[in-house]
């Protein structure tokens, strides 16, 4: 569909169309000029704190361009004297405001503040630093949170707010005393309200919020230690977000490149989580056609996403039946890789398993007590994205340039339904292709779920399997989930089976991820897992080596061992907060 001109605003001489841009820092940026800002977010309600967006517009004066609606003739100038003066400014005075001792900084190389610093020329800084000491709060798994490097663009507070509609982090005191809290000023541990999302570390752009990164030390003296043996397994999304950081297109499915990477670390079996995928579905999707078939707690929830599990456990525990008892993928793989080590005479405790994941809830995840057997986890650790970089990087591994190498057999083997797990809707998309082939074995051919894949809010289909229709909703954002979810309740609603994902557009814009704004590298990222599946066996029973763990490490699908080692249990928090 053809946009509609709305009049023409001259920026630096050259007449730009409006075209339903909402203001006018959308305007320059499409003239060709990366203007800069740390306050601003596509997806978040304008707010206009960091004041260095400036542009001196004719007859208006001197304004912050992300607060300005453009208009027909409007006459913009962005690099005067005078705006570039200010701009310098109010830069250094952020960049004296705090802790930004830049190389003992683990955001170093990919931060906003850095980069303006570098992009204008700062190497001074006029105004007298603010006396400031690591303020550092480790005491959640998931993240990590100095405030002595926060520079109060409030880009956190908003995306918890207006994304996920929680608010565990806000504004408190005032002045120079000013900070960003958690309810009664407690550590991020201690918080009663945060799920673990990571979504406001993604949106920060200093080094104040960030994930977890504690463990990666662990794996390394795992690698190394004598008698252990180390297995990894990479989660879908993660091959088409690590790329991007060694310089590769953002989409593009880097998983061989990651096994190479993986074995030259020294880990001793290299996995994809994608096999625990397949046989989530298998589990899952099982579990929903008893379900559906005895009208048992419908509709039934997805229970892969640890931030989204966690926001039904802490705000809406009467949902808590609905929920699948399936385990994520990554917690899945865990218990199997041990069972089958054991299997195999040798010891629980002797295989560390590790996760790759792109996101900071599974850090959680991997630390609840019910997924613990005698004391011993069965994920040691998780590894972000971007941890992961890091790790690669410290090696001094030519990542960009290696061979393509295959992951080992059997829990390297996935289908495409596996894969796009990473992707808001492919959990659904996976389940629905399991369904159809259950309900009618004489179906033929693949059946694309295309309005699932949509970058929307909210999703809705129907599966139609002779006389039997299977209507599913898909959300992501813990916001949108909310608002379906009091549909449902309130009778407004009714579906069978809803997927939900806590970051908005599902894995691939996990906090662990590299960072992005907006929705165009997310939607490359979900393309790439996509493209994948295309090439891939279609559903997650054709997956023979899952299918073959029945007799062997399990029982049978839904047994009582498939169901001790594959699914889990839920409690209410609520009467916590």
């Amino acid at each position: 569909m053809e946009k509609k001109e709305l009049g023409f605003v001259t920026i630096e001489g050259k007449k730009v169309a409006i075209e339903g841009e909402r203001n006018l820092l959308e305007l320059v940026r499409k003239a060709g000029f990366n203007m800069v800002t740390f306050c601003y977010q596509p997806e978040l309600e304008i707010y206009g704190a960091c004041r260095l967006c400036l542009a001196e517009v004719e007859g208006m004066g001197i304004l912050a361009t992300c607060t300005v609606k453009p208009k027909d003739g409007m006459v913009v100038h962005i690099n005067t004297d005078e705006v570039r003066k200010l701009r310098r400014m109010n830069l250094e005075l952020l960049l004296a405001s705090g802790n930004h001792e830049c190389t003992l900084c683990g955001k170093s190389g990919n931060c906003k503040l850095q980069k303006l610093a570098k992009d204008m020329g700062i190497t001074d800084i006029r105004f007298k630093r603010k006396v400031t000491t690591t303020q550092l709060d480790n005491t959640s798994a998931a993240l990590v949170r100095d405030s002595s490097k926060c520079i109060l663009c409030g880009n956190c507070v908003r995306t918890c707010n207006e994304v996920q509609g929680i608010g565990a982090i806000d504004f408190a005191f005032r002045g120079y005393k000013a900070k960003i809290a958690t309810a009664f000023n407690k550590n991020m541990g201690e918080s009663k309200e945060c799920v673990g999302c990571g979504q406001c570390a993604r949106v920060c752009p200093v080094g104040a919020l960030m994930p977890n990164s504690e463990e990666i030390e662990l794996v390394q003296q795992a690698i190394n230690h004598p008698t252990k043996k180390v297995a990894v397994h990479i989660a879908p999304a993660v091959r088409v977000g690590l790329g991007e950081i060694f310089g590769i297109k953002p989409g593009v499915s880097v998983d061989g490149k990651i096994a190479a990477a993986l074995r030259m670390l020294g880990f001793d079996y290299v996995y994809d989580t994608s096999f625990a995928a397949d046989l989530t579905i298998v589990e899952e999707a099982s579990e929903f056609i008893r379900r559906f078939t005895e009208k048992d707690h419908l509709p039934q929830l997805t229970s892969c996403c640890p931030a989204w599990v966690n926001y039904v456990e802490k705000f809406v525990p009467e949902f808590i039946p609905n929920l699948s008892s399936a385990r994520s993928p990554m917690q899945m793989m865990g218990p199997v890789l041990k069972a089958d080590f054991e299997q195999k005479g040798g010891k629980r405790e002797d295989l560390v398993v590790v996760a790759i994941m792109p996101c900071t809830a599974k850090k959680m995840e991997a630390k609840l007590d019910k997924f613990y057997v005698d004391k011993n986890p069965d994920t040691d650790h998780v590894v972000t994205t971007v941890g992961l970089a890091n790790m690669i990087k410290a090696a001094g591994i030519d990542f960009a340039n290696l061979p393509d190498e295959e992951f080992d057999a059997p829990f390297g083997t996935k289908t495409g339904g596996g894969v796009i797990f990473g992707a808001s809707g492919g959990v659904m998309e996976a389940a629905l292709r399991f369904a159809a082939a259950e309900l009618d074995p004489k179906r033929k051919g693949r059946v694309i779920f295309e309005t699932l894949r949509e970058t929307k809010e909210f999703r809705e289909a129907e599966l139609k399997v002779g006389d039997i229709t299977v209507r599913v909703a898909v959300t992501s954002g813990l916001r949108n989930a909310r608002k379906l979810l009091e549909d449902v309740k309130a009778g407004k609603a009714h579906y069978d089976f809803i997927e939900v994902m806590s970051c908005p557009g599902g894995c691939v814009a996990g906090a662990g991820q590299p960072q992005y704004e907006g929705w165009k590298i997310r939607k490359e990222r979900a393309k790439g897992l996509y493209d994948e599946d295309a090439t891939l066996d279609y559903k997650s029973q054709d997956n023979k080596d899952v299918m073959a763990l029945y007799g062997k490490v399990l029982d049978k699908i839904g047994g009582p061992v498939a169901h001790k080692l594959l699914h889990t249990h839920y409690k209410s928090q609520k009467e916590q907060n």
